[in-house]
């Protein structure tokens, strides 16, 4: 059976309380103040606090907060009188569950303890699963095996130290914009708090201040109570901002200032209210171009071009196709149930010399259709027919020489660098891509060396 602690000065209000949850089947134990709940939390396992904010001793809210040092994921929900709804907005702020204000109905007091209870009963699932996040999202697990991307982890790393610095993350759709910005948040010390994403260009530019900054009771027609914005949710976290271009101008201009200043006001209100939140931006669009064509704010670009970082489309770099391709398959034949399912070498090279406009996202859908073809066997390239690689090689005419004519040993050169490339500098393999003797092979390989490409 569920234990409830109830903490209220009033002791009519905690009889109350009582009353209606043992009805239902909970237990429950009382105390007049905060100072008297901390010693019952010491020595008791409780699977919900519901507590008054204004009491003697020690109030509510501080009593929230040593709750919260505690455990940051103790489910507490809040009494406030009609008339100090701000005070339990302030500690839904702080980490409290909800607020229900007095005098109560029974129903949405009953509703709101359930929802608490579906809570508390996640907690556990949510720590083991922050666990397997904190562990995925380690930069020593995300796949790569190219020098551009090593270098951008490591500089990820870096940055992932600085918990107070923007940073804006560059690249086409798909190259793994959010993968990065979430390993950056995981490995700060904003990682126990939220990472909260938002889509720019997903919100219709009516509502995306309101999903940013919230909105007071009233605001416009449909408000009709105080809502907290994803700047509020995130305190002591971290705030994804992703398409920042298609952010509308009106709400660039807010996020200026609360970048400057940390700290908003939310539609409809007067009141400042500050959140201490790292910002990550992403966007596949070329914000300089944006802004010299004025349609984004030079002074914000300026200010989330803090740390940049670029991440390179998938065709440039093709060492990590083959390694992206293995972890996705080894995770799609997981959840399939199957076992073996191995990439045929002439599969592979199919993977490497497709360009994947798509990016990663794209190769882990095509390597999911390929293991649903292949019904568990080995993947062919036959499995990889919906490619279009005839579009790409200028649908089958071959090479053809331009008029100005080319160097045939930098030619040479050039496939030997890719075909060491391509089989990660095992050189038996790279001399069979080309068709050539390892013997033949080696001479060119020692031109490369002799020439330090």
């Amino acid at each position: 059976m569920k234990k409830i602690l109830v903490v209220d000065d009033e002791k009519k209000i905690r009889h109350i309380l009582q009353i209606i949850l043992e009805q239902k089947g909970y237990r429950t134990d009382e105390a007049e103040n905060g100072e008297a709940a901390l010693k019952r939390l010491k020595t008791n396992n409780y699977a919900l606090v519901i507590t008054d904010i204004k009491m003697p001793v020690m109030d509510g809210m501080t009593l929230l907060r040593e709750i919260k040092k505690i455990d940051p994921d103790y489910p507490v929900v809040v009494l406030t009188a009609f008339g100090s709804i701000e005070s339990a907005v302030e500690a839904v702020r702080e980490g409290a569950f909800d607020y229900i204000t007095k005098p109560f109905e029974e129903d949405k007091l009953l509703m709101t303890v359930e929802r608490s209870m579906r809570y508390s009963e996640l907690v556990d699932v949510k720590k083991v699963l922050r666990e397997e996040l904190s562990e995925a999202f380690d930069f020593s697990n995300i796949v790569a095996e190219s020098q551009e991307m090593l270098q951008i982890l490591k500089q990820s790393s870096m940055v992932s130290r600085s918990p107070n610095t923007t940073v804006l993350v560059l690249g086409e759709s798909g190259t793994g914009k959010e993968l990065i910005s979430r390993a950056i948040h995981f490995n700060s010390d904003r990682g126990s708090n939220k990472f909260v994403a938002i889509n720019c260009a997903a919100i219709s530019p009516n509502l995306v201040e309101s999903e940013l900054f919230g909105h007071e009771k009233g605001a416009f027609t449909g408000a009709d109570r105080i809502k907290l914005g994803k700047f509020e949710v995130a305190h002591k976290g971290t705030v994804f901002l992703d398409e920042i271009g298609d952010l509308p101008p009106d709400t660039q201009a807010k996020l200026l200032r609360f970048l400057q200043e940390k700290e908003f006001e939310r539609v409809g209100g007067t009141e400042m209210i500050k959140s201490d939140v790292r910002v990550i931006c992403a966007t596949n669009k070329d914000l300089k171009n944006l802004t010299d064509a004025g349609d984004f704010r030079e002074d914000l670009y300026y200010r989330i071009n803090v740390f940049p970082l670029h991440l390179p489309p998938l065709r440039e770099r093709k060492k990590d196709i083959l390694p992206l391709a293995e972890h996705f398959l080894g995770r799609c034949a997981e959840s399939m149930g199957l076992q073996n399912v191995k990439i045929s070498k002439e599969a592979q090279r199919t993977l490497v010399r497709f360009s994947w406009p798509g990016n990663i996202r794209e190769l882990e859908n095509a390597i999911e259709r390929a293991v649903i073809l292949s019904e568990g066997g080995t993947i062919g390239p036959e499995q990889f027919g919906f490619l279009d690689l005839k579009s790409e090689e200028g649908a089958g005419d071959g090479f053809r020489l331009s008029e100005e004519g080319i160097s045939l040993e930098d030619m040479e050169l050039d496939l030997a660098r890719q075909a060491l490339e391509i089989s990660g500098n095992n050189q038996t393999e790279a001399a069979r891509l080309l068709g050539l003797t390892r013997g033949k092979f080696r001479i060119l390989v020692k031109r490369l060396k002799d020439e330090g490409a």
